[in-house]
């Protein structure tokens, strides 16, 4: 096989032609690296080496750029990758963010938790569930959950008092709050002894 063209593209791939026909777009540094210039004579072998170095090399690039957007836990990044590059790539790029401390289940997990205690105001059991759905480890979720002291009645009062407070005059409202609280993983007692607080105060 003989490279007839190298034409660059956009977001530094470059067209890769064999034999007169369009082949393949591949990192341009990993084209120069592997020193195919057009002319030369490659083999599966060769061609194969340089796909394979340009696939993980965009994949780690693609990991930095959507690290350098927000944190990501590692199941969460390995996903997103997972759309565009091979799986041996994507597990070579989760283990250099990791080697470079960019990824860290840990530091997520915590960093996370504490917004949705503090900012969402989400229930123990619903932060539980939102860890899990980013790909923690039940283990690491326990650790890091005993870790936080909730006061589940607060956090409806501040949900409350932020979203359904004129909500709570009627049937209807009173139902929507209701459920919606039970979706953030609230305790129907919770929800109900503290609901009644706020229907009490409209009667008075």
């Amino acid at each position: 096989m003989q490279i007839t063209a190298i034409e660059p593209r956009r977001k530094g791939l470059s067209a890769l032609y064999i034999d007169g026909e369009f082949a393949m777009k591949l990192d341009t540094e990993v084209i120069l690296a592997h020193r195919f210039d057009v002319g030369r004579e490659i083999d599966d072998e060769q061609l194969h080496a340089c796909v394979l170095d340009s696939d993980r090399k965009r994949c780690k690039d693609k990991a930095l750029w959507l690290i350098s957007y927000r944190d990501h836990s590692r199941r969460e990044l390995f996903d997103k990758l997972k759309k565009d590059y091979g799986e041996e790539s994507c597990k070579a790029a989760l283990c250099r963010m990791e080697e470079l401390g960019l990824i860290d289940d840990g530091r997520y997990a915590r960093r996370y938790a504490a917004d949705l205690f503090n900012i969402k105001h989400l229930s123990e059991r619903g932060v539980r569930q939102k860890l899990y759905e980013k790909g923690i480890d039940r283990d690491l979720i326990d650790e890091v959950l005993d870790e936080f002291t909730v006061d589940e009645d607060e956090q409806i009062r501040a949900i409350i008092e932020k979203k359904y407070a004129r909500s709570l005059t009627d049937d209807k409202g009173r139902r929507r709050c209701a459920n919606a609280l039970a979706r953030m993983g609230f305790s129907y007692s919770s929800i109900r002894s503290v609901m009644r607080e706020y229907t009490e105060i409209e009667d008075e």
